[in-house]
């Protein structure tokens, strides 16, 4: 069974469940889909019969999405192959195997995971990277929010030390969450780092986050100054951190993967958070992140409220892309 067939069965059934994160995807996904799903019926309209014209405007169709140019040529070959090989010429039924394909690409036969990696013998350090203005303090806010929920004591370092305000934003979202916090203003990041996992092992902590500067216009500072405090996380807490997510505001679109690009070279990125996709009609960034930096989704914003920030869900994506079509 396809995936596209196997989503219409959830959809069949999505008024007998209370399924909020299905329903936070379907919402969350409407504007992508509102703009993509009626490019892609009236295409089926304006072509009842698949030609080299109807590929040629599906490329474009899929570009405007944000699904990024390489991914979109890799996609059409694929696309192309499988209707000669399946001699399909009804644009009705091609769009069933489209929902398919783009499913296959993320996928692509790798075991990715959007897991995060729980540290069993004492508290898992999950560091967060990326630019200024890409929402991190309130992701930050969000995760402690989740783990608070699933009752894990959680605790937030600031490790963004020198940004006017940073401490003290973090600050205010640790005592709303009710999260243990530490941080100092204008003090040397790794060593309020060092303090900060002190204190987490001493209270039992089971959620460590690390907030850090978003400084990517000196990249080998930031890079030595990630190293440095990899290095002191690692020293306190064998193989931490256990995670290291970058957040990207999905509203940026491309930029948004030129981040995605450089923060990798700079260090081991392990997942990414994408903010803000309920605010983008270009949701497609999902594949194209996928596709350029092969680094996984492992959360995606998708409202303001604590609650709007979901796991990642490839089928639930695509659900919230096509839900129109099923």
């Amino acid at each position: 069974m396809g995936i596209f067939n196997k989503l219409k069965k959830v959809f069949n059934k999505i008024n007998e469940t209370d399924n909020e994160d299905i329903k936070a995807y379907e919402k969350g996904m409407k504007k992508t889909r509102d703009e993509f799903v009626s490019k892609l019926n009236i295409l089926g309209i304006k072509y009842n019969k698949v030609n080299d014209e109807y590929f040629d405007e599906l490329e474009d169709l899929l570009i405007t999405a944000d699904i990024g140019v390489n991914t979109v040529i890799n996609f059409i070959d694929r696309l192309k192959e499988r209707v000669k090989k399946e001699n399909i010429s009804d644009t009705n039924y091609l769009n069933e195997v489209i929902v398919d394909e783009l499913f296959i690409i993320y996928v692509n036969g790798e075991s990715l995971s959007d897991k995060i990696n729980i540290n069993e013998s004492g508290p898992t350090v999950i560091l967060f990277v990326g630019v200024n203005g890409v929402g991190k303090t309130t992701t930050i806010a969000k995760i402690a929010y989740k783990y608070q929920k699933e009752n894990k004591k959680v605790m937030m370092i600031a490790g963004d030390t020198f940004r006017a305000g940073a401490v003290e934003q973090l600050k205010i979202w640790a005592e709303r969450t009710n999260s243990i916090f530490y941080g100092k203003e204008n003090s040397d990041p790794a060593g309020v780092i060092f303090d900060g996992l002190v204190k987490a092992k001493n209270e039992n902590v089971d959620i460590v986050l690390i907030d850090t500067a978003g400084r990517l216009q000196n990249k080998v500072n930031l890079m030595k100054e990630l190293e440095k405090i990899n290095k002191v996380i690692e020293k306190q807490i064998e193989g931490a951190p256990h995670e290291t997510l970058l957040i990207i505001d999905a509203t940026t679109g491309q930029n948004g993967i030129m981040q995605a690009e450089a923060f990798k070279n700079i260090t081991n990125i392990t997942g990414i958070v994408l903010t803000k996709l309920d605010g983008t009609a270009k949701g497609g960034i999902v594949l194209a992140i996928k596709e350029k930096v092969n680094i996984p989704v492992k959360f995606v914003g998708l409202g303001e409220q604590m609650t709007d920030l979901k796991t990642f869900d490839i089928e639930n994506y695509i659900y919230g892309l096509f839900k129109d079509m099923m």
